[in-house]
């Protein structure tokens, strides 16, 4: 992957929550945004047999909600899971025609530059645009509209049941501790960072973390994702390190440990630095459980 994507991803990200805030006037996101068009009675029961996403995370979520069979094909960075119908439309350039040729009856997005919606819209196709969450609640209402959208509503209904309780029972089993420990979140290499007001931040304290960036964003201005400094990072000393930048800049324990001073880092002495999936960490679908599963798993190793 090329480096400058985690900047790209970042920079899309944003956008999309800006996009959001101006939408909903509030922090969260709202999951039945804006679907054009209103399907007929008998289309609404049986749902569109030809749908396109061009979103990875609503990718996941129709093939978790069972409406696999019904989508023809997939923005080129959806490779979960592996039978998506992969192709190579761009989810950060949508382009109308290119859509279009894959006759759909629904498409899915999670971000418009200004006119796919539009474009779609004047061909007599209905969309459904999905923004990037603010919480973990925007994950469970995406699920809930896709699945009214889709005619899976009972399938999306039992997945967010399931999601719950699985989340429920990893953050019970989180071991107690007299202090709570402390982490940081890194996105990518040059240390863009999130903060607890995402949703990502919002999993981490699921398992009683303490977030050491929230301090670099106190005013929202970053709107959660900051950029921090390696001299903030080593005044703050986090108890553990959580990489989801592995994938895109091939970093890791040893990566980390090599830079300048790190090797001081608390986490970095006692081989706290954990090494995730950068999808299921950036990625606000049913993975969160995935997601969740392996930060209680770290922490509770943690003497």
């Amino acid at each position: 992957m090329n480096r400058s994507t985690p900047r790209i991803r970042l920079a899309t990200l944003v956008a999309a929550l800006l996009a959001l805030l101006a939408l909903t006037g509030c922090s969260g996101a709202d999951s039945s945004m804006a679907m054009s068009g209103a399907p007929a009675a008998d289309e609404a029961t049986v749902g569109p047999q030809r749908i396109v996403s061009i979103s990875t995370v609503a990718t996941e979520m129709l093939f978790a909600i069972g409406a696999g069979p019904q989508v023809v094909a997939v923005d080129s960075m959806s490779n979960f899971p592996a039978d998506a119908p992969s192709t190579d439309l761009s989810g950060y350039e949508p382009n109308v025609e290119a859509i279009l040729g894959y006759a759909p009856e629904l498409v899915i997005l999670s971000y418009d530059p200004g006119d796919v919606v539009a474009g779609l819209a004047a061909a007599g196709v209905e969309t459904l645009m999905q923004g990037a969450a603010g919480a973990i609640e925007d994950t469970y209402s995406q699920i809930i509209a896709l699945g009214e959208a889709t005619g899976r509503t009972d399938d999306a209904t039992a997945l967010v049941a399931r999601m719950r309780e699985e989340i429920a029972t990893l953050a019970d089993s989180v071991t107690p501790r007299s202090e709570p420990l402390s982490y940081y979140h890194e996105l990518d290499d040059t240390l863009f960072t999130v903060t607890s007001s995402t949703f990502i931040g919002e999993v981490y304290a699921l398992a009683g973390l303490v977030n050491v960036a929230d301090a670099a964003d106190p005013d929202g201005t970053s709107w959660g994702y900051p950029q921090i400094s390696a001299e903030y990072l080593l005044d703050a000393d986090p108890n553990l390190i959580f990489l989801a930048d592995t994938k895109c800049c091939a970093q890791d324990s040893s990566t980390v440990a090599a830079r300048p001073g790190w090797d001081n880092l608390s986490a970095v002495k006692n081989g706290l630095v954990i090494e995730l999936d950068d999808d299921v960490a950036s990625r606000w679908g049913p993975r969160i459980v995935d997601f969740l599963n392996a930060i209680v798993h770290a922490v509770n190793a943690v003497d």
